[in-house]
This record gives structure tokens, sequence and C-alpha cells, in this order.
């Protein structure tokens, strides 16, 4: 379903733009230079403004896209395509230039969508342009056999090589994907080894220390720990892209996950630079919920928010004290909330609107920006909500909604 829940902002201008000066244009082909035996300039003017919507709608080409914007992109190319192609074949008798434009039509459809949509559009399309054609169609003359049974074979083409394709792309993406996640997971295995090693030395500086006594001892243990954190860090790191990466796969069988549980293991199980850090995130569970979704990738958004959150407080001129950070989970009706109120930095109202788009960070020296947008679109993988309230120099709150299982 990748090009579908997935549609980059320039793909999506470039069909609306397509669809709403195309329709127009070949209006005044068939209708004017051309004439074809039927042409309806009210319908052209509706398939006009289906491309349209896909220029004006806000919802339609944010980024990432949101379920409800894939549904709007699906159901605006259903009409323009099968259903719009099919009924003007069946208003023209089936003649050339309506078989050569259904025959293009599949073959566009098959490669704007995934291959599973378009299979069921193109016989729904079918289905439902014939029930219009039948209830308010025009009454034009049935078609011979000879032209019925050359129609079909042409179409039967159109739509079969259509098929193909788009399982051929499919497949492509799919060993591309596969082979991207595997160079990860190789890189990723040789980075553990040196770091695994790096750590066995942050051991045994540590154990050495208490045998030097004073400030020598001291510092010995204080880089040992800061090693060992480092260590920590990589790791923290390196599972976080991994992570990220298997986004770009559809999660096949959702679990049912304890919110409660989940963020009480992400903030037990994180990185702390310091003590006094983790002393600073204070956790309040008003009351247990239960959601669909992916615990790994749930339990990196966590992570992601969390750091976020300890590098606004680092950021501010204060040391972080407790409750600095404050993680509430609870739960209302049909809706959980997860809630991650920081006392840090905070961001101003330009930032705040881009704040989820990709390579936008608000750590200029070692963000990469992909954070935030990682969490949005695992959220809303999950049918749920993100959303930022935040001002310059009072903080930021994150709020995470999701349906109760």
């Amino acid at each position: 379903m990748e090009p579908i829940l997935h549609p980059s902002q320039w793909r999506i201008r470039a069909l609306g733009v397509s669809t709403f000066l195309g329709h127009p244009l070949f209006y005044v082909v068939w209708a004017w230079w051309l004439p074809q035996p039927y042409e309806n300039l009210l319908l052209r003017a509706l398939m006009a403004l289906c491309g349209l919507s896909l220029l004006v709608l806000p919802g339609v080409r944010v980024s990432p896209p949101t379920r409800g914007a894939a549904v709007t992109f699906s159901l605006i190319f259903w009409l323009t395509l099968p259903w719009f192609f099919w009924w003007m074949y069946f208003c023209n008798s089936g003649n050339a230039v309506w078989l050569a434009s259904l025959g293009a039509a599949m073959l566009i459809y098959y490669h704007l969508t995934d291959w599973r949509l378009a299979t069921l559009g193109c016989a729904t399309g079918l289905l439902f342009a014939w029930l219009c054609f039948e209830a308010v169609g025009p009454a034009v003359p049935a078609l011979g056999f000879a032209q019925a049974a050359t129609n079909t074979v042409v179409l039967s083409f159109s739509w079969f090589m259509g098929l193909v394709l788009g399982l051929s792309s499919s497949n492509l993406r799919r060993e591309q994907l596969n082979y991207t996640l595997g160079t990860m997971g190789i890189m990723a295995h040789e980075l553990r080894t040196p770091l695994a090693t790096m750590q066995l030395i942050a051991e045994a500086v540590r154990n050495e220390a208490p045998q030097y006594a004073g400030e020598s001892g001291e510092r010995l243990q204080q880089l040992g720990t800061r090693l060992n954190t480092l260590v920590r860090n990589m790791n923290h790191q390196i599972d976080m892209q991994i992570t990220n990466a298997r986004l770009m796969r559809p999660i096949g069988n959702p679990e049912r996950i304890s919110a409660a549980q989940l963020v009480r293991e992400a903030i037990d199980a994180y990185p702390y630079r310091s003590t006094r850090e983790k002393q600073a995130v204070v956790l309040r569970i008003y009351g247990d919920f239960h959601f669909y979704g992916s615990r790994d990738m749930f339990h990196q958004v966590v992570d992601n928010l969390t750091k976020n959150a300890l590098r606004s407080l680092a950021a501010a001129s204060s040391s972080p004290q407790p409750g600095d950070l404050l993680i509430e989970v609870g739960a209302h009706g049909a809706r959980g909330r997860i809630a991650f109120t920081d006392n840090g930095v905070g961001m101003d109202a330009e930032l705040r609107k881009r704040i989820f788009q990709p390579f936008v960070s608000t750590d200029r020296g070692t963000g990469h920006g992909l954070g935030l947008a990682f969490c949005q679109r695992v959220v809303n993988g999950a049918h749920g909500t993100i959303r930022v309230k935040a001002a310059p120099h009072k903080g930021a709150v994150f709020t995470i909604e999701l349906p109760v299982a």
C-alpha cells in the first residue's frame, strides 16, 4: 500500500494539476476539435474539481499523510479513472476513442495505486458505471458481437498488463526495502562489536578506580561512567534508526499494548546521562488503557519524546529538577492519552507549525529532524493523533491520543 499511504507532496500536486487541467482540455478536444457522440461539460467540470481538491484541501497534502488523506486520494482517483472512463465508454458505445482511453486509464490507475486497490477499483468502477448508465445514461445503439468481442480482448489485455506491471513495481519496492534493511542490519552488527569492547573497557576502568585514592580514582570512575553512557547512547541510536527504517514496512499483526506498561518500560530502559536527569522524569498513571500497534515502534516513540524533552531541559539555564519532565497516562471514554510536559526552552510559533516535518529539528547541532516525523507516522498508523503546544522559554507539551482497544 506504500504508494497510497505515503504520497509525496510533489506527486499529489502533479496529479492534481493534471486532473484539473486535463478534463477541460479533453472536453475541448472531443467536443469541438474531434467531436465524439457524447460529451458532458458538467461531468468534466466535476472531475476537474476532484483534481482541484488535491491542490486546495490541506489534509490531502499533509506530510506524513494521514489515513484520511489516503482514503480521499483513493476515492478521487476511483471517480476520475475507472468510474468516469467506464461511464464514458458506455455512453459512447465503446467506440475507438473511448476504447483506447479506457485501456490507458487502466494502466494509469495501476501505476497510481496499489495493485490490490486498483483491481478492486476497476471491478467496482465497471459495476457502478454500468448501473448509472442503465439508470440515467443516454440512449445509444448496442454493441455488435464482433465489436464487443474485440473490445473485450483489448480491455482484458490492458487490465492484465496493468496488473502485471503493478505486481512488478510492488516486488521491486519490496526487494529494495529488504536490501536496505539487510544492509542496515550488517552495519548495526559491525558497529555493535567495537561498542561491546568499549563497554568492557569502561567496566574495567570503573573496577580499577577504587584502587586509586583521591581525585585520580574519582576521575577514572567518571570516565568509565561516561564511556558506558556513550556506548548505551550509540546502541540506542542504532536501534532507533533500524526501527525508523522498519516503519516503511506495513504492520502485519498489530499487538494489543498496555499504555502504562509501555511507558514505564521505556522510561526505565532509557539511557539517562546522569542520576539528576533520571530524577527529573516523573510518571503519573491516572488510568491505564490498551491500544493496537507495534510495541517496538511505540517504544521508540516514547524514547524520542523523552529524549527531545530532556534535550530541551538541558538547553535551559537551570539544572533539571524532579518533575521538570512530567509524563501522564490516562483515558477518557474511547480515547487514551499520553502527554509529555517539559519545562525546557520551548519553541516559537513558526517552528511549532513545522515540527513534525522530516528534517526539521529544534537541535541544530546534532538533531537529524526525523524523530518527530517518525513519531507522527507511527501514531497515525495506529489511528491516533499527536499534537504539540509550546511557546518560547515556556516549555512544551506533546500529547498522543489513541483509540482504546
